[in-house]
């Protein structure tokens, strides 16, 4: 019989959960899991049984934390601020021994549908931060953590395709996610022998604060579609740029 103990954590978590012993369900780490498609996904996998780790900024409480008290000692909440590598590493030696089969990282900001032309420096750097280089620092820092055969996936958009791209608008946010399909096909050719899957997710048109009130898609209705896609590329191996019904998106 599994013996399981509930720990204050060190760190900015409100709580978090150790297994003592061999657990033999499978784990997921998802980054930016505090609310929206993040927080669905967490909950998704907790419903499919699995162990999941999740990811919130600061150290008050978020909606995740409300799922401590029905993941059944299968959550652990963890402190991060994607964009900074200090926090990032921390992160990686406080999961150092733990076995990830999926790393999935959820986080984009915009600021606004401005011609590029006005976008000032200050939020353009900040923008493509956040959406684009914070994300592939924490793949390039956990994907130690990931099974041989494990998955990472990011969360994309299709706004980041160029095929896609025949009306323009949200010209930083679309260049961000180009930015970031582009930083993945780099960390795929630099880990060409690697027998990890790749995924690049284009979660639908969701009503987020991103997404905005008039999006096609709830975060119900979205999530199942992205966990399943996810879930139907296991153990493919490669990069793949795929939409929330496991279609190919175009680069």
């Amino acid at each position: 019989m599994n013996e399981t103990r509930t720990t204050e954590t060190r760190t900015t978590e409100t709580r978090t959960t150790e297994t003592r012993t061999t657990d033999t369900r499978r784990t997921a780490l998802v980054v930016g899991a505090s609310r929206t498609l993040g927080l669905g996904i967490a909950a998704e996998y907790l419903r499919r049984g699995w162990n999941v780790i999740g990811t919130v900024r600061g150290d008050r409480p978020t909606a995740l934390h409300e799922l401590l008290d029905t993941a059944d000692n299968r959550l652990t909440v963890e402190s991060l601020e994607m964009t900074d590598p200090a926090a990032i590493a921390a992160l990686r030696d406080r999961l150092a021994g733990r076995t990830l089969d999926l790393l999935f990282v959820n986080a984009a900001i915009t600021r606004g549908d401005l011609p590029i032309g006005e976008v000032p420096t200050e939020m353009f750097t900040e923008v493509m931060v956040t959406n684009a280089l914070s994300p592939l620092r924490v793949v390039d820092a956990l994907r130690p953590l990931v099974a041989p055969t494990g998955t990472i996936g990011v969360m994309s958009s299709d706004q980041g395709s160029i095929a896609h791209n025949t009306e323009g608008g949200q010209d930083l946010y679309r260049a961000s996610k180009s930015a970031l399909n582009q930083l993945m096909r780099c960390e795929a050719a630099r880990h060409a022998d690697d027998g990890r899957t790749l995924l690049l997710v284009d979660p639908g048109w969701v009503r987020t604060g991103l997404g905005g009130p008039e999006a096609e898609l709830s975060v119900e209705e979205s999530v199942p579609g992205v966990v399943e896609t996810v879930e139907r590329h296991r153990g493919a191996g490669g990069l793949h740029f795929v939409d929330h019904l496991g279609e190919v998106v175009p680069w």
